[in-house]
């Protein structure tokens, strides 16, 4: 990738252009990171850049951005320029071409206002990026204020570089941020999600979880997550404090890696809690039923946050299944395996386990789980079904809802053991028929 950029700029130079790699990949190359994409800033014009590259893609030629694509793979080449007001709180309502320092100066942070000649293996430097860097400092470029109400989305970016980065954000920066925290919905809820996803994922998501709400935003972007602060618990089962403190535990007990889901799961899982606690006769608070209102609740922020179908329906299925967790010994053999069986099992596993740690500390589900998982790993959980629909109407069975509930039983009694061939399990159709009429009425 580095040496593809590198001909792309040395191909700029050559025809009598500026260019330099620009932004957060001179960053991590001065941090020892590596870098997922390498942005190219020049003093060419959108035309002339589309002119020397036979591959290119208008991606935001208004604001000087060409999509370069060379050996397979797309570089951003943007012509240096100076931004004009930004009205909707995002992007610029016009741009002018500029120079190298003109568009450092424009930029976010100093730590990604750095420049890199790749032919000359040197930096250029017009923001002190380079001693925030040593200093590990988040610091807006000029006037914070000014920085922030050009585009709100930078409220979130500040969040997560300090976060990922494990800065500190600068006095006057961080006193900006959270003075226009209530400005960041008129970014998109597109924007909004990609960047708590990006926080979130990452292994330092506790800190980033903390600076949200330490700043304000995570009131304004997840206001369900801000209320569970001082919603009391029993402390027999959870001694570690109110749901707001389970939740914040339960995120720094999380591997580093995770998938949306299982994140997204820990954070809304008990999201419900506030709205369903009460005390009994006995003075004990209890939750009855938060799972279901915490799903509710999760589905309208996942629908609200833009979230893919396929990272809600996982999301969704953790968080309605939490609780089932406690009734695992007491299940069947055909439900423990239809349970097991359930593509989302692993996270919802993962959700069980800090969900225990991060209360009353008991993991015997969890290891009773593990261990009939292994128990069972010599066949399918649900191997192939022994009796069909076509079978059925062969026997004379007309179709409707009995058939569900006909195939259902035959497969728990083939997932106990009982019924182990096609023959058995015909024969055992056959016998019971008037049985399961009487129980199933069509």
């Amino acid at each position: 990738m580095e040496e593809t950029a590198r001909r792309i700029v040395q191909k700029l130079r050559e025809h009598g252009h500026e260019a330099l790699f620009a932004g957060g990949c001179v960053r991590d190359r001065l941090l020892g990171r590596e870098a997922h994409d390498i942005d190219i800033a020049t003093s060419a014009r959108p035309g002339e850049v589309q002119k020397l590259f036979p591959r290119t893609v208008a991606v935001g030629a208004q604001f000087g951005v060409i999509v370069v694509i060379e050996d397979g793979m797309e570089c951003q080449v943007a012509t240096f320029r100076a931004d004009g007001a930004y009205p909707d709180g995002r992007h610029p309502e016009s741009v002018t071409f500029s120079d190298a320092r003109g568009d450092a100066l424009r930029r976010d942070f100093t730590v990604n206002g750095l420049f890199f000649d790749p032919l000359e293996d040197r930096i250029l430097d017009f923001v002190g990026g380079q001693a925030d860097l040593k200093s590990g400092i988040i610091r807006c470029i000029g006037d914070p204020g000014e920085r922030f109400g050009e585009d709100k989305l930078r409220l979130l970016r500040g969040v997560r570089f300090s976060a990922t980065l494990g800065f500190s954000v600068e006095h006057g920066t961080w006193a900006a941020l959270r003075a226009h925290a209530p400005e960041i919905l008129t970014v998109s809820a597109e924007r909004i999600r990609d960047e708590l996803v990006k926080i979130f994922l990452h292994p330092s998501r506790l800190r980033g979880f903390d600076l949200l709400d330490e700043s304000g935003l995570l009131e304004i972007v997840l206001p369900e997550v801000a209320a569970m602060k001082d919603c009391k618990q029993p402390p027999e089962f959870h001694p570690e404090g109110d749901v707001f403190v389970h939740t914040r535990l339960m995120l720094s007990l999380l591997p580093e890696q995770v998938s949306v889901p299982l994140v997204f799961s820990v954070l809304f899982h008990d999201i419900g809690k506030p709205r369903t606690g009460v005390r009994d006769a006995t003075g004990r608070i209890r939750f009855n039923g938060h799972e279901s209102v915490s799903a509710t609740m999760a589905e309208e922020i996942f629908a609200r946050l833009r979230f893919s179908n396929a990272d809600t329906e996982a999301g969704l299925v953790a968080i309605k299944n939490h609780m089932a967790f406690k009734d695992v010994r007491n299940m069947r053999v055909a439900t423990l395996k239809r349970f097991l069986a359930r593509p989302t099992i692993d996270d919802e596993l993962e959700l069980h386990r800090v969900d225990c740690l991060g209360s009353h500390g008991m993991l015997d589900n969890y290891e009773f789980l593990l261990a009939k998982r292994e128990e069972f790993s010599n066949q399918p959980l649900i191997p192939p079904a022994l009796v069909t629909g076509n079978d059925l109407i062969a026997l004379g069975w007309r179709p409707g809802p009995l058939f569900k509930r006909v195939l259902d039983s035959v497969q728990t009694l083939q997932l106990e053991g009982a019924l182990s061939t096609r023959e058995e399990a015909l024969d055992w159709v056959a016998k019971n028929r008037e049985m399961l009429m009487e129980e199933n009425p069509q």
